[in-house]
């Protein structure tokens, strides 16, 4: 089932002479239980891809289609709740509140979205597979850079999204966390039937992953 599309998008930044062509006639699908790679240099548009992706930013031209339904007009508030419910985001930051314990993440997850989110069960088996079921009542600058980013994987799972948006996953680190790391992702688009975006300069990834989308310069090309 194909989760997100995009059809001939265009961002464009500033006007007139000044105009910067940052997305130039996207197209593109993911869809659940795979994992899909959008690789390039730093430069190429990623970055902007991803914020279309993620409701963050509207596109110039084209549409933006999640389950079918364009989400290109939809109102701030619209958009606040699509990302809320539908779009799960692992950023290089990884985005844990540092004054909360790793459970209590979890927690503030359920008073801003009141239902839907995974039940207790399911989140103990995530856990589990993220090896970090002994870690819940640590605090992020407790955990290690990679326990960081399993953790913030569980949170955005939590949520129970459509897809799951990965900015840089394995940014600095070695072969055998950068295997672990792709193996996860496979893993979890399987087991969890989401569809998994990775925006990486990494080729390490490549064979994690089901479909590789290349950037230049603002444009998409699928690799066969």
């Amino acid at each position: 089932m194909t989760v997100i599309e995009l059809k001939n998008v265009q961002k464009n930044y500033g006007k007139g002479e000044a105009t910067v062509e940052a997305l130039k006639n996207i197209n593109f699908q993911a869809n659940a239980g795979e994992v899909v790679l959008i690789m390039g240099p730093s430069g190429a548009g990623k970055s902007t891809f991803l914020t279309v992706v993620g409701s963050l930013q509207k596109p110039t031209a084209g549409k933006v289609l999640i389950k079918g339904k364009d989400i290109s007009e939809l109102s701030v508030k619209e958009s606040n709740k699509l990302r809320l419910n539908q779009i799960g985001f692992v950023l290089q930051s990884y985005n844990l509140v540092p004054f909360l314990t790793i459970k209590e993440q979890f927690e503030l997850v359920n008073r801003v979205k009141k239902s839907g989110n995974i039940d207790k069960a399911t989140l103990e088996k995530l856990l589990g597979q993220l090896g970090i079921s002994g870690l819940v009542n640590k605090y992020p600058n407790e955990l290690s850079g990679g326990q960081q980013q399993r953790a913030a994987i569980a949170r955005a799972l939590y949520a129970n999204p459509e897809m799951l948006l990965a900015d840089e996953p394995t940014a600095s680190l070695d072969s055998k966390n950068v295997d672990e790391v792709g193996q996860l992702f496979k893993n979890l688009a399987k087991n969890y039937h989401k569809a998994v975006i990775l925006v990486t300069h990494d080729p390490r990834l490549e064979k994690y992953a089901d479909h590789i989308y290349e950037m230049m310069d603002g444009q998409m090309t699928k690799e066969s």
